[in-house]
């Protein structure tokens, strides 16, 4: 049924405008337009509407971390030893440490 619509409506004026008075022709065409227009104005409202799906998040977080100066600290810079190894974070070198290493290696 949706084919033989979308034929009736698209195909079979454009087989037979030989047939159709050139009034009508143009209805169809300024009709058709009007819908062309009005299904890309929906798809495009539709591209910008917010999605309707709820997305939890796994993360846990506590809050930042209010720093010396009262400043909100963004990382954490304490070392941090968990059972697997690969979620460990070692120790990072003091400033004067990195200075050292970085001379050393000649950068």
């Amino acid at each position: 049924s949706t084919s033989l619509d979308t034929f009736v409506i698209t195909i079979f004026p454009l087989l037979c405008h030989k047939f159709i008075s050139s009034s009508l022709r143009i209805k169809f065409y300024q009709t058709m337009y009007k819908v062309a227009v009005l299904a890309a104005l929906v798809a495009s409202a539709n591209a910008f509407a917010p999605s309707t799906g709820v997305v939890r998040s796994t993360a846990i977080f506590n809050g930042p971390e209010v720093g010396a100066g009262g400043m909100a600290d963004t990382r954490n810079p304490d070392a941090y030893a968990d059972e697997d190894p690969r979620k460990s974070i070692s120790a990072a070198p003091s400033f004067e440490e990195y200075m050292k290493q970085r001379q050393a290696e000649g950068n």
